[in-house]
C-alpha cells in the first residue's frame, strides 16, 4: 500500500467519524437520561429485545459458533440451545418487567430489592466479564486476520 492509498483510507475514516459525530449531535440536542435509556418508553418492548439481542451477537460468533459445534460432535450445541431459550426469556420476561417497573438496568433492581452491596457486586461482575469478552473476542478476530 503506497502513501496515497493510506492517506484516502485515512481521510475516508475521518469524514465517516465526522458525519457519525454530526448526526449524534443533531439526534441528541433535546436528550435527557431517560430517552438515553428508554427512549421516553415510546419503542416498543419487542423492538428493544430485538436490538439488545442483536448487541450481544458478535462476528466471533459467526466465526467459532458453527466450527465449535462440528469439532465436538455437537456437545456445545446444548449450549447454542440455552442461549437461545436464554433470549426468549429476556425477550418475554424481563424486558416487560423493566417497562412495567420503569427500570433502565438489572442493576437498579438489585439495588431497590436486594441493596447496595448486590447492585455493585452485579455491576462489577457485568465489568470483569465485558472487559474478559471483548479481550477474547479481539485475541480471536486478531487470530483469524
Amino acid at each position: 500500500m503506497n502513501a496515497s492509498e493510506k492517506w484516502w483510507i485515512l481521510g475516508l475514516l475521518l469524514c465517516y467519524f465526522g458525519v457519525l459525530l454530526v448526526v449524534a449531535y443533531f439526534t441528541s440536542r433535546k436528550a435527557t437520561n431517560q430517552s438515553f435509556f428508554q427512549a421516553n418508553k415510546s419503542a416498543p418492548w419487542y423492538l428493544v429485545a430485538f436490538g439488545m439481542i442483536g448487541t450481544s451477537l458478535s462476528g466471533v460468533t459467526f466465526i467459532s459458533v458453527p466450527g465449535t459445534v462440528g469439532s465436538q460432535h455437537f456437545w456445545y450445541f446444548q449450549v447454542v440451545i440455552g442461549y437461545f431459550i436464554g433470549y426468549f426469556v429476556v425477550a418475554f420476561v424481563l424486558l416487560p418487567l423493566y417497562y412495567r417497573y420503569n427500570l433502565t438496568s438489572i442493576y437498579n433492581y438489585l439495588d431497590a430489592r436486594l441493596g447496595r452491596l448486590s447492585y455493585k457486586t452485579g455491576a462489577l461482575f457485568f465489568i470483569l466479564s465485558r472487559t474478559l469478552g471483548a479481550t477474547l473476542r479481539r485475541y480471536i478476530v486478531i487470530n483469524v486476520l
